[in-house]
């Protein structure tokens, strides 16, 4: 079934294409797609909008979030999609990916759009790490399905066989993440097997290695793929190389060392470490007052493993649809500021290398900030963060009452981690809010995998989320009542910033450490 429509005001033709679950790859305008999956492609434009003469309406907190067509939304991810077909899998860090969807943002921002918005690109280097092979044998002798994490050393020496050390699971503090957990472990020149979960994965490794393991076997604390994880540019030099394994096969193993059986294991890793450049883009309305400005961010790297279509095309499609509709219109007395952030799957290196940089009297301009990172979850779990700042329950509340307004009446209000692109504004005081749909094994099964590609996207979430975000964003622009001015006044907490250039300082030292001791794979080459 093939349904057209005309979107006169925006000047597309959009197509939308239902393939059935029998439908034969190569069917239909010679899209291959997989099957189930719907596709919105532009078809045909007219001249650009900005050579077109059109009235300049009168903004408010209803007119933007009406813009948003799924079609439009879902030719973004489709595009993304494409861009990591052609370029090794991937949008990551580092790679022809990432620029290749810097490119499709540029286009729009800073070519196109020119005529109402400001874009620049922020560069920054940062220590890039790819695993080019992993493997793992098991005591039979057959190899076990691996995963592997960022930032993962290489067995430069070889691969490492070595006879597995158990260590204990804790299900109240997380397990082998303190030093009491190892007492009594003599690891040296054992494979460690450490169940996942709780506390930052990279504690766990500098144990093992304080402990004297050559290498690491964490098993998954959940039934199926284990994802990927970042061990932070940090960690180089400061913990052993580790696989990840199903949770299935690290019981069956742990059982055999209780039983008092020898469990002989093969590690290989094939990695490489070296410094590379990476951007944000940073567009901003023209109009508004320049000392009161609405941001909004979503990161535009993803995993090595994978598309990364929603984590996190789909907040970087809601902020190019945003940044599209909002040209259409005046009267708005503040700037809108969009960030596409990069190397976030790396550390938040991108933002906070960005906040980081803000001067006191740039950062007093920001008034709110809203974040979107993974807006179109398989099973959506609506989550609004706020945090104790009181200006962030004005931004939430917006977005909020627009997902009810939508029919989302399970939206709920959720404490700010430490996880996404929103830790610097947080750190500087300024007032800050966001969107997120859950990235468990329920919500999004494929979070951080290769299938985390067009089929992996909720079209319905991420419309009411895209709306969600317009509305916030069209509401904090006319106006920003009850929004207070960044909690530390007019200069940058001292304590805040010392802390995110003392996080620079330690990925430098990495970068260094890396440069100097490795630099090159087993294989010898310089493919990306």
């Amino acid at each position: 079934m093939v349904v057209i429509f005309v979107d006169v005001h925006l000047g597309t033709y959009c197509i939308i294409a239902e393939w059935l679950y029998n439908q034969p790859a190569g069917s239909y305008l010679s899209r291959r797609v997989s099957r189930g999956c719907r596709l919105c492609i532009s078809l045909r434009k007219y001249r650009p909008l900005h050579q077109r003469s059109r009235p300049m309406r009168i903004a408010n907190e209803r007119t933007i979030p009406r813009q948003f067509r799924v079609c439009l939304l879902e030719r973004n991810l489709y595009n993304l999609a494409d861009i990591a077909e052609k370029n090794g899998g991937n949008r990551a860090f580092g790679t022809p990916g990432y620029k290749a969807s810097s490119d499709y943002v540029l286009e729009r921002a800073q070519t196109r759009f020119s005529p109402e918005y400001d874009t620049t690109v922020q560069y920054f280097d940062h220590l890039y790490n790819e695993v080019r092979n992993i493997s793992v044998t098991g005591p039979d002798g057959a190899a076990v399905a691996a995963v592997s994490l960022i930032y993962n050393p290489g067995t430069d020496d070889g691969p490492i066989k070595a006879p597995l050390i158990d260590t204990p699971v804790d299900g109240a503090r997380g397990s082998a993440c303190f030093e009491d957990q190892w007492a009594g472990i003599d690891a040296t020149d054992k494979l460690a097997l450490v169940k996942r979960g709780t506390c930052a994965i990279a504690d766990k490794l500098r144990l093992a290695k304080a402990h004297g393991a050559v290498g690491v076997i964490l098993y998954n604390n959940q039934p199926g793929t284990p994802g990927s994880a970042t061990l932070g540019a940090e960690s180089y030099g400061q913990i052993p190389p580790v696989a990840t394994i199903q949770q299935s096969v690290g019981e069956a193993w742990k059982a055999k060392l209780a039983a008092g059986e020898e469990v002989l294991v093969e590690l290989s890793i094939d990695a490489v470490f070296e410094e590379r450049q990476s951007w944000n883009i940073i567009a901003e309305t023209k109009a508004g007052d320049p000392n009161n400005v609405i941001m909004l961010g979503a990161h535009l790297d993803s995993v090595q493993a994978g598309a990364g279509i929603n984590d996190d095309g789909s907040g970087t499609s809601v902020l190019m649809e945003i940044m599209t509709a909002l040209r259409y219109y005046g009267g708005y007395a503040n700037k809108v500021r969009f960030a596409w952030w990069g190397a976030e799957e790396s550390g938040l290196v991108g933002s906070l290398y960005y906040t980081s940089n803000l001067t006191s009297e740039e950062a007093d301009k920001i008034r709110f900030y809203i974040n979107l990172d993974m807006v179109a979850s398989l099973d959506p779990d609506y989550q609004i963060y706020v945090g104790d700042n009181e200006g962030d329950e004005v931004g939430a509340g917006l977005l909020m009452g627009s997902l009810q307004g939508n029919g989302k009446t399970a939206a709920r209000y959720v404490a700010f981690g430490e996880s996404s692109d929103y830790v610097g504004f947080r750190e500087l005081g300024i007032p800050a809010s966001g969107l997120h749909t859950g990235a468990t094994a329920d919500t999004d099964p494929c979070y951080h995998l290769a299938c985390d590609d067009l089929c992996n996207a909720n079209l319905d979430a991420l419309t009411a989320n895209g709306k969600a975000a317009a509305h916030a964003a069209a509401t904090l622009a006319l106006s920003l009542d009850g929004v207070p001015a960044r909690r530390v006044g007019s200069s940058v907490n001292p304590r805040s910033r010392h802390a995110v250039r003392a996080q620079f300082l330690k990925w430098r030292r990495a970068a260094e450490t890396a440069t100097t001791h490795k630099s090159c794979a087993h294989t010898g080459d310089s493919r990306v």
